[in-house]
C-alpha cells in the first residue's frame, strides 16, 4: 500500500508544523507549569478553521479524511498533547451529531461547532463505569417532552466549554443493556447541569478535564440524538473509532517530540571527550526509537487510510492506538535517559512529555481493552495480518 501523502496533506502538514514550532511549542511548558489555559492557542486553532475537522463542508467545515485528521493531531501533540485535547472530543462529538444527528440538530449546532463558536466534547465515563460503558448508571426518566437526567460524569474534557455536552444515558433497563443507552445533547445552561470540579492530573494540561453533575436536569426530547432511543451505544462506538485514530496520531507526535530532544541533546551533551551520540549505547536506543516511531505513524495512516475507504477499523484503529501508545511510553523513556538527570528536570521537554505518555495507553479504552478487540477480530476472521 502507497502511504504517500497527497499534495493537500502535505500542504497541511507542513502549515501545522509552522503553527506548532511558532505559537505553541515556544509556550508550551511554561503554560503547563502554571496552570495557564491556552486561549490564545485556541483562538488561532478557530481561525485555521481546526474546530471543523469532522463537520461536512455544507455546514462550514472542513470534512478533513482520515489520514489529514491524523495529520493535525499528530502535529498539535508534538507542541504540546494537552491542547490536541480541545479539538479532540469536539471532533469525535461533531462526527456522532453529523453522523447520527437530525437535520433540526445538524442546523442548530453544526455551523457553530465548525467555526469554535460553539465547542463540545463528550460524556460517556462515569466513577464506577470507563471501559465498560454499558455499566453506566446515568439515568434519562421520560417525563411529558421531556427527559429527566440524574447522574455523574467524570474525566470530560471541554466540561467547561462544551454547549451542547453529548451525554451517554440509559433509558431504560434492558438486557443486553446497550438497548436501552442513548446520547442527550444536554445544554450546560440547564438548572441541575454543574461541573462540580476539575481533576488533578499527572499530565494531558492545559485543557480541562473535569467531573459534571446532572441534578435532575431536564432535557427536551428533541435533544435526543437522531430521534431515537436503544442506539446510543452504536452511536458512541462509531466515533470511537475515530477516537483512537485521534490517540493514536497524538501518540506519535509525543514520541517524535521526545526523539527530537534526545537526538538533538545527545548531539551537544559532551562525556569523555566526545558528543554522547558518538557511543554505541546511545546509537542504539536512537535506532530502536526512530524505527518504533516511523512504524507507529505507518500503522496509524494504514489505519485511516482504511476508514477513508469506508471500512469499519475496529481492529485496525486499535493496532494503532495499542503500539503508538506503547512506543510513546517506551520513547519518552528512553529520551529522559538519555538526557541523564536533566530529563528530569522541568527546564527540559522530556519531563513533560513523560507524563503526557500514558494517557494514551488508558484513554479510549485500555491497551489491555484493545488487545482484546484485535484478537476478536482475528480469531473470527474480521480481520486478517497481512494485505
Amino acid at each position: 500500500m502507497d502511504f504517500e501523502l497527497n499534495d493537500e496533506q502535505k500542504a497541511l502538514r507542513e502549515t501545522l508544523r509552522a503553527f506548532v514550532d511558532k505559537e505553541i511549542v515556544p509556550v508550551a511548558s511554561d503554560w503547563e507549569r502554571t496552570g495557564r489555559y491556552p486561549t490564545e492557542i485556541v483562538e488561532k486553532m478557530k481561525q485555521m478553521g481546526l474546530f471543523g475537522l469532522s463537520v461536512p463542508e455544507e455546514y462550514g467545515g472542513m470534512e478533513a479524511d482520515m489520514v489529514s485528521f491524523a495529520l493535525v493531531f499528530e502535529e498539535i501533540a508534538r507542541g504540546w498533547m494537552g491542547v490536541a485535547g480541545t479539538i479532540g472530543s469536539h471532533s469525535l462529538a461533531c462526527s456522532m451529531i453529523a453522523r447520527h444527528g437530525t437535520e433540526e440538530q445538524k442546523r442548530l449546532y453544526l455551523k457553530d461547532l465548525a467555526t469554535g463558536a460553539r465547542r463540545t466534547g463528550i460524556a460517556l465515563t462515569e466513577p464506577g463505569a470507563g471501559t465498560d460503558l454499558q455499566g453506566i448508571q446515568t439515568r434519562a426518566v421520560r417525563d411529558g417532552d421531556h427527559y429527566v437526567v440524574t447522574g455523574t460524569k467524570t474525566w470530560i474534557t471541554n466540561a467547561r466549554h462544551a454547549d451542547p455536552l453529548p451525554v451517554l444515558v440509559k433509558t431504560a433497563v434492558t438486557e443486553p443493556a446497550h438497548k436501552g443507552m442513548a446520547v442527550l445533547l444536554v445544554d450546560p445552561a440547564s438548572e441541575g447541569f454543574s461541573v462540580s470540579r476539575d481533576l488533578p492530573k499527572l499530565g494531558y494540561k492545559g485543557t480541562e478535564t473535569c467531573e459534571v453533575v446532572l441534578d435532575g436536569v431536564r432535557v427536551p426530547v428533541e435533544a435526543l440524538l437522531g430521534g431515537v432511543e436503544g442506539r446510543g451505544m452504536q452511536q458512541v462506538l462509531g466515533g470511537l473509532e475515530m477516537g483512537r485514530i485521534n490517540i493514536a496520531a497524538r501518540a506519535v507526535g509525543v514520541a517524535q517530540a521526545a526523539y527530537d530532544a534526545a537526538l538533538a541533546y545527545a548531539r551537544e551533551r559532551t562525556a569523555f571527550g566526545q558528543p554522547i551520540a558518538e557511543f554505541q549505547a546511545i546509537q542504539l536506543k536512537l535506532a530502536d526509537l526512530g524505527t518504533e516511531i516511523q512504524a507507529a505513524r505507518l500503522l496509524t495512516y494504514w489505519a485511516a487510510s482504511q476508514a477513508d475507504g469506508g471500512k469499519r477499523v475496529d481492529m485496525e484503529a486499535s493496532m494503532a492506538k495499542y503500539f503508538a501508545s506503547e512506543v510513546a511510553l517506551k520513547a519518552t523513556l528512553e529520551a529522559m535517559r538519555i538526557h541523564g538527570g536533566y530529563g528530569y528536570s522541568q527546564e527540559y521537554v522530556i519531563e513533560r512529555l513523560y507524563r503526557d505518555a500514558p494517557l494514551m495507553a488508558i484513554g479510549e479504552g485500555t491497551n489491555d481493552v484493545q488487545r482484546m478487540v484485535i484478537a476478536r477480530a482475528l480469531v473470527s476472521g474480521k480481520g486478517k495480518v497481512g494485505w
